[in-house]
């Protein structure tokens, strides 16, 4: 193994052979949304099946889990991987070996955000609740959803990530150097996206000293961490595809030697790491909903999670929204048809808003005192929330500058506490990789 492999799987990192369709392909038709997103939205999915026609394309290559209850489960799956394999015996990749791409995506929101394309070593990863792995979870792993996915990465032989993970690089010294001098690079791809996604670019970081730039910047970050509980790589979007990889990759583990493990494919998974600190990376918070509510019921679960609770009444929206991102103690919002409260809470139970409501959530569910949703858009809330027997919870944004610290002392967040932007500023499947 070279030094450098060395060095960066000290980092639980590794260069990748990354596959991109050869010249010709419609790149604008090839890449499309991950399968998680626009989950309500058949009609989304309908129109870029029409687009797509007959040319090559991921949406082929994945499974929009819209249809995940379809009848013709199976049967899609089948066909995924016969696509896959069709596209390797025509040759339709050009392989960059030993790579990583920096990325360059450009959203319609007028947003920017640059990324690394690499590989993260699922040995290191540990997606349990107290895990203190390098790489790990920063939500709450729905273990029931890692099935469904596992069948069909099980016999696939190529992986397309849509997957971010998230470095806390406060000063910019992984990923931002090649930002600089990104035109002395061979550029790999460049494409609109559709469905209003935006236009991406790559670029091929594959030279000795560019190498070297890479790892030295992590070295820096790694020993940095804390030994007892270091942290480097936090899930950003994409958690529960890195969760399935893992546990195929513990299944394929147990039929190799120790010498086989070592630098088997599917040991590794493409990603793309993102810098928190970059200013095209928004988060968004994730908002509930609560249908067939009591709000005294509501205040009585809400009191048990916090030592005092102060309540006031909010003339408008638009305030509850600034008054609930000031400094100080944990605060969120509460709406109905009767108006806008903000809630502020002394010693809650959680670190952040959203682990209290999700304790009181989770107890209203269990005694079937509500029903519960959850929502990007804080418009959605004001207009739900106020209808009978319904209400609204506004949640904070969630701050960069704390969050890594918030995932090492409280380990995992909640299910659903943050969006990383809007459904179409999500990763776009682009790159591929053969894990077989």
């Amino acid at each position: 193994m070279s030094t450098i492999k060395q060095r960066l799987q000290q980092f639980g990192l590794s260069t990748a052979d990354i596959l991109i369709p050869k010249q010709g392909t419609d790149l604008e038709k090839w890449a499309v949304v991950a399968c998680d997103q626009y989950t309500s939205q058949r009609e989304y999915w309908e129109r870029v099946k029409e687009h797509v026609g007959q040319e090559p394309s991921t949406l082929k290559l994945i499974f929009p889990e819209v249809y995940l209850n379809d009848a013709d489960k199976q049967e899609r799956i089948r066909e995924i991987n016969r696509t896959m394999h069709q596209y390797v015996e025509d040759n339709l990749f050009t392989s960059y070996a030993d790579s990583f791409f920096l990325v360059h995506r450009y959203t319609a929101n007028n947003r920017d955000r640059w990324g690394l394309m690499a590989c993260l070593d699922l040995e290191r990863y540990d997606f349990s609740k107290d895990s203190r792995s390098l790489v790990r979870a920063t939500e709450g792993t729905i273990l029931s959803r890692i099935p469904p996915r596992k069948e069909i990465r099980r016999n696939a032989p190529l992986e397309l990530p849509h997957i971010m993970v998230l470095i806390s690089d406060e000063k910019r010294s992984v990923i931002e150097p090649f930002e600089q001098k990104c035109q002395t690079l061979d550029k790999i791809y460049e494409t609109p996206l559709m469905e209003n996604g935006g236009r991406i670019v790559a670029y091929r970081i594959f030279k000795q000293e560019d190498l070297e730039e890479i790892a030295d910047a992590f070295s820096v970050l790694y020993t940095a961490l804390d030994s007892r509980n270091p942290l480097l790589f936090a899930m950003g979007d994409g958690n529960h595809s890195l969760a399935t990889a893992k546990s195929c990759w513990e299944d394929i583990k147990g039929t190799l030697s120790l010498e086989q493990r070592e630098n088997h494919p599917a040991r590794y998974a493409l990603v793309e790491l993102e810098n928190i600190y970059d200013s095209g990376l928004v988060f968004e918070p994730i908002h509930r909903l609560l249908f067939h509510s009591d709000y005294a019921q509501f205040l009585k679960i809400v009191r048990k999670n916090a030592q005092k609770v102060t309540i006031e009444e909010i003339p408008n929206l638009r305030e509850l929204s600034q008054r609930i991102n000031g400094k100080g103690k944990q605060k969120f919002g509460y709406l109905d048809k009767e108006g806008y409260k903000l809630f502020t809470l002394d010693k809650p139970s959680s670190s952040i808003a959203a682990g209290t409501l999700q304790l009181v959530i989770d107890e209203l569910v269990e005694n079937r005192k509500c029903e519960v949703d959850y929502v990007h858009g804080i418009d959605v809330v004001d207009t739900q929330g106020k209808l009978e027997d319904n209400c609204g919870l506004i949640l904070p944004a969630v701050s960069k500058d704390t969050f890594f610290d918030t995932i090492i002392k409280d380990k995992a967040l909640p299910r659903k506490t943050f969006s990383m932007g809007e459904a179409a500023e999500k990763r776009f499947y682009m790159e591929a990789r053969k894990i077989q």
